[in-house]
């Protein structure tokens, strides 16, 4: 590798903390004018030492896909939950259950969907998966009906914080959807009613 010019890391370093998405090589190349364009080699040097800058630090430098974005490391995520007011968002088995069976699946159509459940996919289901970009339609299956097929987006690869799909748990270790939705960083709403109050205690005799 080259030997990494500071301006350069600098600026691929501001860049990849202002940007609200991960950005490829090819984008941080294009973000410097054409007569004093770094190569390829230059910026992946870049990053290779702003990783090794980060390495005993609260945030990483992560490859999603062909991107590179900052983020809080994980060990540190429940201190920096609390930041936010807002309750996180609670997902439903069936939702997490269509979820996985896309990713690991894909492409899948409702119906093979549906087959592996062994029940139906609600319209809403698809609609909320579809309205997080996590999953997309990726072409139609040459039958009658051509129903759609569906798929995973990057979107999907990033909230989930995977690099590519085969970061994705072995299915051979994965015996039920609650140790998949643990694997993804999801706690699944409690299937139980929640516990009776305690009675009030008898008043004293006299």
């Amino acid at each position: 590798m080259p030997k990494v010019n500071t301006e350069l890391k600098n600026i691929v370093e501001a860049a990849l903390l202002v940007a609200g998405q991960p950005l490829t090589i090819d984008k941080l190349v294009s973000l410097f004018p054409e007569d004093s364009l770094p190569t390829r080699d230059e910026v992946k040097a870049a990053l290779q030492e702003l990783e090794s800058d980060y390495g005993a630090r609260g945030i990483e430098l992560k490859k999603i896909e062909h991107g590179y974005r900052f983020q809080t490391r994980e060990r540190y995520a429940n201190w920096i939950a609390r930041l936010s007011e807002e309750r996180p968002v609670r997902y439903s088995r069936a939702l997490l259950e269509t979820l996985a069976i896309i990713a690991y699946r894909q492409p899948v159509t409702r119906g093979e969907i549906e087959e592996i459940r062994g029940v139906g996919v609600s319209t809403e289901i698809v609609k909320t998966l579809l309205g997080r970009e996590w999953i997309k339609q990726v072409g139609t299956r040459d039958v009658p009906g051509r129903p759609a097929l569906f798929g995973t987006t990057r979107g999907f690869l990033e909230h989930f914080n995977l690099e590519n799909l085969s970061d994705l748990p072995p299915l051979a270790e994965l015996r039920d959807i609650d140790k998949l939705s643990a694997e993804l960083n999801y706690q699944l709403p409690m299937d139980e009613p929640p516990a009776a109050a305690p009675a009030p205690p008898l008043p004293d005799r006299e």
